[in-house]
């Protein structure tokens, strides 16, 4: 017996350090691969982020990360975070411009920056901006439209600005665009003005105004070309259709202007934008979204009655069942319809309802007038200055784009 020990001894000796060493080094690849999924990782502060090519680490998006396909993500109501809420700080964001700076711009009140869109019977998942970048990887993202959409495009910038280290990141102006690029990822988010989708006398970037509007409701190839390849085009076009009931448009001969009645104009532009699309886009490699219309609060009586005000000094959002007249529910089952026809998909995301509840998110006196920020006195008469379209940031456009975030998760191929 003692001599069969020895020679057990014997044998297991030689082995035992390399089962320890083996402990070893599966224990530092654990370490190792446990800080690469941090932001923070030595690793990548020494060797930077892996770019594109063989060697990227690829994003996985497990089942938790996934909105369930029952859930409906537009339903729901706005609950208080200001523990979680704001996703960011504005004066950390330095891509916004001052129409939509309401702190700093002097409103007195923080409350709507701490609101949180929850839906009812299911969760959005948390905005994680290293997720977002790496599904943008090699891609570029583009956001089409008016002042409103240029809104959620700086909110989508300020939501994954902050992890992309000082010098790896920039802002550049080319009229009609702004093109953010994150360099580590070779990624860009993108904004290209185009009120009306289609072309129009209201086309350049700075020079424009809704008092003065002239549609070519069947041309739409220049600004087509700079949407061509784009990987994810974000469309939305609404205000500048709803400024008057009649608008000036052309259809067929270009020197032929007609007074047109606005969801017939509205109906004939998308079915230009819709042919654009089926003869441009390729479903297996583009992703194309349209937000539906964004609402204004310009008259109180609609939420309070017996007044006659707007958005000015309101803090909380509308409590209970609400849609404003300043949404039109004709121009919402046009959209509907044409995306119906379609023969290629394109989501729509609903936000209209959620936004409606929130009257108090407008930049209200707190924005910008043509460019400049309001007067004394101009401040003093909100019932004549108050900007109850646009919505101050941190804010709404920020929930947007955690819908979106959301729905692209939800597409996304693992190891595609």
């Amino acid at each position: 017996m003692q001599s069969f020990r020895s020679l057990f001894d014997l044998r297991i000796q030689p082995v035992f350090p390399i089962v320890m060493y083996s402990f070893l080094i599966l224990g530092t690849v654990r370490l190792v691969l446990d800080g690469l999924k941090s932001s923070q990782s030595n690793v990548f502060r020494v060797y930077g982020r892996p770019r594109c090519g063989k060697n990227k680490v690829p994003l996985v998006v497990l089942p938790y990360d996934r909105i369930d396909e029952k859930c409906n993500v537009f339903e729901g109501t706005w609950v208080w975070d200001n523990v979680s809420y704001p996703l960011y700080e504005e004066e950390n964001c330095p891509y916004l411009v001052k129409q939509t700076t309401c702190h700093k711009n002097g409103r007195p009140d923080s409350f709507y920056k701490n609101w949180k869109w929850q839906p009812g019977g299911c969760k959005l998942p948390r905005f994680d901006p290293l997720k977002l970048l790496h599904m943008l990887r090699d891609k570029r993202m583009m956001f089409i439209g008016d002042s409103l959409q240029r809104g959620q495009f700086e909110s989508m910038i300020c939501l994954v600005q902050s992890v992309i280290p000082e010098g790896k990141k920039s802002l550049q102006r080319i009229p009609p665009m702004k093109i953010f690029k994150a360099e580590e990822f070779n990624a860009t988010i993108e904004y290209y003005w185009a009120p009306f989708i289609v072309e129009s006398i209201s086309d350049h970037a700075t020079n424009h105004t809704v008092h003065k509007r002239m549609v070519s409701l069947d041309s739409i190839a220049n600004h087509g070309k700079h949407w061509q390849g784009v990987d994810i085009l974000v469309f939305e076009s609404y205000v500048w259709w709803m400024h008057k009931p009649m608008i000036n448009a052309t259809y067929g001969s270009p020197h032929n202007v007609q007074e047109y009645n606005v969801t017939t104009a509205y109906r004939l532009a998308l079915e230009t934008w819709a042919n654009w699309l089926e003869s441009n886009i390729n479903p297996l490699t583009q992703k194309v979204f349209f937000m539906s219309m964004s609402p204004t609060h310009l008259w109180s009586w609609e939420w309070k009655p017996g007044s006659d005000e707007n958005c000015f000094n309101e803090s909380y959002p509308i409590q209970g069942s609400y849609w404003g007249t300043g949404s039109n529910l004709e121009i919402m089952n046009i959209l509907h319809d044409a995306l119906q026809e379609l023969k290629i998909d394109v989501t729509m995301l609903n936000i209209t309802q959620l936004s409606e509840y929130r009257k108090d998110a407008h930049t209200s006196v707190y924005g910008e007038r043509k460019g400049k920020l309001l007067t004394k006195e101009q401040r003093a008469n909100p019932k004549s200055f108050a900007d109850c379209i646009h919505w101050c940031l941190p804010g709404v456009p920020d929930a947007w784009n955690e819908i979106l975030y959301a729905y692209m998760l939800k597409d996304y191929q693992n190891f595609s």
